[in-house]
């Protein structure tokens, strides 16, 4: 078995395009929440996203960007800046050994309805490029091409947990010595007309603070209403630690454990029996106590009954006197779905490196139903050994990651 380090970080998402400035909004508690823009949703309404003013332009020729879903563009920005960060170069032997695992929840969502808008509603013609736009492995498929990966690729579509999922299988597929070096993440771009009036149809999103647009979403908060969708992506660099420490490569941390269950319980409604057995086989996997995580990112999606049930399951893991701090970042980028596990293990990857743990942002008004140490508002300073980063997906899907610092002994 190999250890597996993480060398290279790459995000894009409503609090920040790049790492630092990302982080740096997160620790700021800058949000990145507002009401959706008027070319969405035409006409007057209350809902509000996690909202990207991204510039296809600055990252893509114009011929390529018109190829490319945006959902696609984000993952290839996000993947290009996690290979430049870890300053990987492959010969075209070590390329057969690299791979692509990347996760989506409804992968080319607006390729996908703009096409069906402009067949009922429009001129009644479908673009050639349309399935190879909108298909789920459109962004794997791209950023195998684009850099000559030809080991594995896998796409993971588990909605809310599909890309914490690829990191997992990725971390999983390195440890067993079928790949090198994995660029690991996932991507979502769900901002359009039909899914937003979907999502507003179940009664599950929040609608526009009365008085701050911006502190529309309220994990772990008495008076949270729902959850607050967003767009983006997030990548990781892993590879063999071997490899990392031989190529002098900056290391991160170390990815250490990964628990997968599935609720088998309800598709929309989760059940913490589900979410403490994935923490307890990433722990188990792990090797490591609960007292030894230091930091949880929860999936905090600010739903009524998920932030409980999510509670309830925290409890169960961790001891009364070993409790982590535990925040949601969703308060501040929303719910990426497939690419919220990507960009908050990023997040958790940052936190570890820094030794700062972000807020659990607009939690102003405690519930009594979630009781634990949300970091309300404010981040925290610690050294930390290690962190969880928690995703939990519609279906009963859970995905649960650990990374700590990569041991000197190692190095």
């Amino acid at each position: 078995m190999y250890r597996v380090v993480v060398t290279g970080l790459g995000v894009i998402a409503p609090v920040g395009r790049n790492p630092s400035e990302f982080f740096d909004g997160l620790i700021a508690a800058r949000s990145g929440i507002r009401l959706v823009a008027l070319e969405t949703m035409p006409q007057p309404h209350s809902l509000v996203a996690g909202q990207i003013d991204f510039d296809a332009s600055a990252f893509f020729p114009a011929h390529q960007a018109a190829q490319l879903d945006r959902a696609t563009q984000f993952a290839m920005a996000a993947a290009a800046e996690a290979i430049m960060d870890a300053s990987i170069e492959l010969n075209e032997q070590q390329c057969l050994r690299a791979g692509v695992y990347w996760g989506t929840g409804l992968g080319g969502a607006k390729s996908i309805e703009d096409s069906y808008r402009n067949f009922f509603v429009g001129n009644g013609r479908v673009r050639p490029t349309a399935v190879v736009m909108g298909m789920n492995n459109a962004a794997a498929g791209q950023i195998s091409i684009t850099y000559g990966f030809r080991g594995p690729v896998l796409n993971v579509s588990t909605a809310c947990s599909s890309s914490a999922s690829a990191i997992g299988e990725a971390y999983r597929a390195i440890r067993s010595g079928y790949a090198d070096v994995i660029v690991a993440g996932g991507s979502e771009a769900l901002l359009t007309f039909g899914n937003l009036m979907a999502w507003d149809a179940m009664r599950a999103i929040a609608h526009a603070d009365p008085f701050d647009a911006s502190r529309s979403c309220k994990p772990f908060s008495a008076n949270r209403a729902g959850l607050v969708l967003g767009e983006g992506a997030g990548a990781l660099v892993l590879e063999r630690s071997d490899w990392a420490v031989r190529r002098g490569a900056h290391i991160y941390a170390e990815i250490v454990g990964y628990g997968n269950t599935s609720d088998a319980f309800n598709i929309s409604q989760p059940d913490s029996a589900g979410q403490v057995r994935a923490m307890r086989l990433a722990l188990d996997e792990a090797e490591l106590m609960p007292d030894e995580i230091d930091y949880v990112n929860a999936h905090g999606t600010a739903t009524q009954i998920g932030d409980v049930v999510e509670t309830n399951a925290l409890k169960e893991v961790f001891a009364e006197r070993s409790h982590p701090w535990v925040s949601s970042t969703k308060a501040l980028h929303g719910h990426l779905m497939g690419a919220s596990g990507a960009v908050e293990m990023v997040a958790s990857v940052m936190a570890l490196e820094h030794g700062i743990v972000p807020p659990t942002a607009h939690l102003d008004v405690s519930d009594p139903s979630c009781d634990l140490d949300y970091v309300p508002n404010e981040p925290r300073t610690r050294e930390l050994r290690a962190v969880m980063s928690n995703s939990f997906g519609f279906g009963g899907m859970n995905a649960v990651l650990i990374a700590r610092r990569l041991p000197r002994i190692v190095r």
